[in-house]
Formats: C-alpha cells, structure tokens, sequence
C-alpha cells in the first residue's frame, strides 16, 4: 500500500479519540465542582423535593425535631432591656427620644416633666438610661447632678415624672496632709482629689487666707464621707470634721445642723466658723500689691494712696461677694474700669474693680449672697495686667480688708449645745488619734539597716 494513503487512513481515527478524551475530561470537570448558582427547584427554600420526605436521612445527619430546632433557633432577650448612655453634644430630649415614642408621646412626656425638672436642660455629658419591655417604652432615667435625678415612667398611656436622690454607699474616710507648696499638692499627696482641697478652703475661708497665709510645715486632718455606686468612687460627701494647723495656730470645724435642719460649721466651742465677710473676693491666687496711703502708681508715674488689695489672677476667674449686700453701683469707671459696688450691713460697702464682665442677671439693687460670683477678673481701666482690685469701706472711709475683723453669725443654741458638745467629743477623739499618730510618724527616726558583712 501507498505509505502516503495509509497516513491518511488513520487520521480520521486519531481525531476521534482526541475528541472522545475532550468530553470525558470535560465532563469530569463539570460534576467535580460545587454548583455556582441556585436554580428555581419547584419547592420552598428548605423544602424536600417531591418524594424526599420518604427518603432515609444522609449518613451523619441527625433527626430534628420542633424541641431541637427551637433550641438551636436565637433565643430571645429575658426580661427588659436597657439602653445606658451620656448625652452628647447638641443632643435634646426629642432626639434621644425618638426612637422608642412618637413625636405626641414625646410632647406628652415633657410636659410631664416641666413641674419638676424642665427636659429642655438636658446637658451634654450627663448619663442617662432608657428601658424597653417587649418593644415598649417603660422608663427614661437622667442624672440631674451628683445628688438628684429625673425619672420618668410611662404606663397606661400615661407619663409621671419624679426627682428623686441617687442613692450611694457612704463610707466615711480620715485624711491627712502637710503643706509643702499650697493647698493643692497637700490634698494631691494624700492621694485625694482637687476638689476636696476647695472644700477644705471653703469651710475655713473665714479664718484663713489661703492666698497669704499658707506655709509650708502647716497640716489638716478630716473625716470626710465618700461615695461609692456598685464598687466605683463617685465623688466626697459631706467633710463632718476637719483641723487645721496654720503656723502653730489651729482651726477646727463641725458640721452640724441647726433647730431649722440648715447645716453649718462651728468650731468646739459652738462659735460659727462663718463671718459676716469672706478672707478674700476670690480662691487660691496671690497679692500682688497691698493696702497702702503711699504706693507709686505703676500707669500714672506718681506717688499716691492705694486703698485696696490686687489680686493677680487670669482674666476670667470668678469674683465673688465677701458678704450679703445690695448691688448699688455696676458698671464703668475711668480708671476703675468695670466695676461692682456693694452694700453690706452696719455701713459695710466693698468695691471690685477692672473686671472683665459682669455675672449674668447682675444688676443695681439686687441682692447678692455671701460667696456668689458677681463677676469676672479683668484688666479694665488703669491697669497693667488681669487682677482684681478689692477695696472696702465703714462709715464712708477706706479700711485694710485684710486687718478687719470680722464679726461671726449666730453660734450653735443653748438649747442644742449639749447634743452638739457630744458630737464634738466623738470627732475630736477621732481627729486627734490620726493628728497623734501622723506626729509620731513623723518624729520617729528612720532605723538604720545593718551592715551586710563583707564578702570573700
């Protein structure tokens, strides 16, 4: 045969083969791979097809029935939920809201409220809870301050509204401190908080100026209560004792309250440790210039009287009023600046000078407290940096106001001294064990460690 013709005889056969390989392997590729798509099957999703309920379970597969597929389905929340949260800033009551009321409900809540505490003074910052039963609004929850908070329920299509205290664990606890530098590091170093210094100034403003008066070597002692919700310090309660030991001379205070159940200071002696006037106008800056009949103006170049006390703080600091009084005079004065006169009584009158502004509301012939801010700290008129320049006058002529001495309020009554006494001893016996011990501390010599011996 023709080789020529016998190659051409088996190409048709070599081609068929080629094509036969092709579909097998085409085929085994197919049925390998998992199905990409979901093609319509004529039964629901989860169904059995026609005749597969009659079909023995795969190998492996367990049989589940309405107890075993409920437990494996989400379980449902138990009991009622409640949503924890702060306001945010320029968050209000309506936007807080409303996802759980509608805009009705919400109208309806807050004039549920405003007999108590108005909605419109929610404040960012400030924690609030909302509980949810069953899809349903049952209560709103929102902390007013450290003592008080709103709570507002809601059953039978109906809203009431109460302001109730925060309830606390109350421990009382005893500090101690010396003064190193100010106030502040003392109360730092005896592991307490900044605001528990300001307490401790407040109740002996009075008696101490803690702008001039502190040195380093003076020491406090205090009972103080604190407070505690589910294990965690929210802030001091009530200071119900302290001493204080101001170069060599001591000052203690009792809380106690009087026959109208209105708390007050005394000192062991019944006396109020409270004065008609305060120390000074403002907390914790220095003196920068004194009272004076000769001082050399620092702006006009020339010798004259200085009847007042500078006091150097930062343009803003709060200023407050020494004693009760009527406003008669706000307003400007050429050198003065801003400044606030006040009235007080037995022909007391106290001036604050170069303020910055003024407090809200403040106006001629309102009447002001002792230790409410009146105003702000300035630089206003003939002044050459922030301060504030205090000044007071009796029967019309200037006086020092850091010589005066100021008459004290009402003391504890006969009638109570004798609960009151009885007080005092269980506080002094305390306050004077920690004193006691605090001093033995101190004047304990540090024992010398022994020598190691020497090695080798």
């Amino acid at each position: 045969m023709d080789p020529s013709k016998k190659r051409l005889s088996v190409l048709p056969l070599a081609f068929l083969v080629i094509i036969v390989l092709c579909i097998s392997w085409a085929g085994y590729y197919l049925y390998s791979q998992p199905p990409s798509h979901t093609f319509e099957t004529g039964r629901a999703e989860g169904g059995p097809l026609d005749g597969e309920e009659n079909l023995p379970p795969r190998e492996g597969a367990a049989l589940q029935g309405p107890e075993q597929a409920a437990k494996q389905a989400p379980a449902e929340p138990e009991g009622p939920l409640v949503v924890i949260e702060t306001v945010q800033k320029g968050e209000t009551a309506g936007g807080i809201l409303q996802p759980y009321l509608t805009a009705a409900q919400i109208q309806a809540m807050a004039d549920a409220c405003d007999a108590c505490f108005s909605l419109r003074k929610l404040r960012a910052g400030k924690p609030y809870e909302i509980t949810i039963d069953k899809g349903e609004f049952v209560s709103f929850t929102y902390e007013i301050d450290a003592d008080k908070k709103l709570i507002v329920h809601y059953a039978d299509g109906a809203f009431t509204a109460t302001v109730e205290d925060i309830v606390y664990d109350v421990t009382v606890a005893r500090v101690q401190g010396a003064i190193t530098s100010h106030l502040f590091q003392a109360v730092d170093d005896a592991g307490e908080q900044p605001v528990l210094a300001i307490s401790l100034a407040d109740i002996f403003a009075w008696e101490i100026n803690f702008i001039r008066d502190i040195h380093p070597g003076d020491s406090f002692t205090l009972l103080v209560e604190k407070r505690f919700r589910e294990g965690e310090f929210k802030g001091y309660g009530r200071i119900l004792a302290a001493e204080f030991i101001n170069q060599g001379s001591r000052f203690d205070a009792y809380g106690y309250r009087d026959a109208d159940g209105i708390p007050h200071y005394y000192n062991g002696k019944g006396e109020s440790v409270k004065r008609a006037f305060l120390k000074a106008p403002l907390s914790f800056t220095r003196i920068s210039s004194t009272f004076s009949n000769s001082r050399l103006h620092p702006i006009l170049n020339v010798w004259r009287a200085h009847p007042g006390v500078d006091y150097a703080a930062p343009t803003g600091t709060p200023v407050k009023s020494v004693g009760n009084g009527v406003v008669t005079f706000k307003g400007w004065g050429k050198g003065a600046g801003n400044y606030i006169a006040v009235r007080h009584g037995n022909n007391y009158e106290t001036m604050y000078l170069h303020l910055s502004g003024f407090a809200k509301g403040l106006d001629k012939g309102k009447k002001v407290t002792q230790g409410e801010v009146i105003g702000f700290v300035g630089s206003t008129g003939y002044s050459t940096g922030p301060h504030l320049d205090f000044r007071m006058k009796k029967d019309g002529t200037y006086i020092n106001p850091l010589t005066i001495a100021s008459p004290r309020t009402e003391p504890v009554s006969k009638k109570d001294m004798p609960e009151f006494k009885e007080l005092v001893g269980k506080m002094q016996g305390t306050l004077q064990r920690a004193a006691a011990a605090d001093a033995v501390q101190r004047a304990e010599p540090e024992k010398p460690q022994p020598e190691k011996p020497a090695e080798g």
